[in-house]
């Protein structure tokens, strides 16, 4: 039975779920006490994953490959709003590296309870155009390194909670015929991040991130906009709205894992 409510019972229950549900929203990004190590953090969305986190409280393990001056200046970005930061090398094709990268994390923030698998390569090679070399490299850098990295993650946590965040792409889980090392990788990567789900559960949640167009590619290309043929939302998203996604995916609901979110304008629905 429904009972009629005086005007001001109802206005101050709105009012109080409003302020609860704020609250909330804040409690979720505040990442203060966590630690993360980002892969591929010197520069574009790896670094605006980064910096992000430390603005929200995080201490951050800034990898590189060869950008070290781009690392550093995330470190001191990061170190300038208080909270720790140090940048790492490691050659992500080379398994001895991976597992000494978490342990150096570790040592250098006191622990690691955030893992974001960003780095990859995006080379645009048909069937035809990939060399046994490059389908190597495509497979060590996009999807063995986040595997051997969130393994070395899980180790070292114990039976801590944790949370790992793998960078997808809309291909993978629509692959076609277009960068085909690169989609293979991916799609393999959406497979791990939903075995790990499972596997590493209840303490770590694993979830993806299905990006689509987000940055401009780096490498020239004649069409710069040639990614935003087919996007039902017709425009390229912003850093702003990559970053909320990630950080909904890290510091969110606990009870999602094994999602992959996608953020790419509906792409993946054409």
């Amino acid at each position: 039975m429904i009972r009629n409510l005086p005007c001001e019972s109802i206005c101050l229950g709105l009012r109080t779920t409003h302020h609860v549900y704020n609250a909330g929203m804040r409690a979720a990004t505040d990442l203060k006490g966590r630690a993360a190590l980002v892969t591929g953090a010197g520069k574009r969305l790896g670094r605006a994953f980064a910096e992000a986190l430390a603005r929200h409280g995080a201490s951050v393990a800034v990898h590189f490959g060869t950008s070290a001056k781009d690392a550093e200046e995330v470190v001191n970005h990061a170190q300038a709003l208080g909270v720790k930061a140090a940048a790492l090398q490691a050659d992500l094709r080379h398994a001895d590296q991976l597992v000494d990268l978490m342990e150096r994390a570790k040592v250098s923030l006191g622990k690691v309870d955030l893992l974001i698998n960003n780095a990859s390569i995006f080379e645009p090679l048909t069937l035809h155009e990939t060399t046994h070399a490059a389908w190597e490299r495509h497979m060590a850098i996009n999807l063995t390194a986040p595997f051997l990295l969130s393994q070395a993650f899980a180790r070292q946590l114990g039976d801590a909670e944790g949370v790992i965040v793998n960078l997808l792409d809309w291909r993978a889980l629509r692959p076609g015929a277009d960068h085909f090392p690169y989609t293979i990788s991916k799609a393999g990567l959406a497979a791990l991040t939903r075995s790990l789900a499972v596997a590493l559960a209840p303490n770590i949640r694993v979830n993806g991130l299905a990006l689509g167009a987000i940055l401009p590619p780096s490498h020239a290309e004649a069409d710069p906009d040639a990614a935003l043929r087919g996007v039902p939302i017709a425009r390229w998203a912003t850093l702003e709205e990559t970053v909320q996604a990630m950080l909904f995916l890290l510091a969110g609901p606990d009870y999602v894992t094994g999602e992959i979110l996608h953020l790419d304008g509906g792409r993946h629905l054409i």
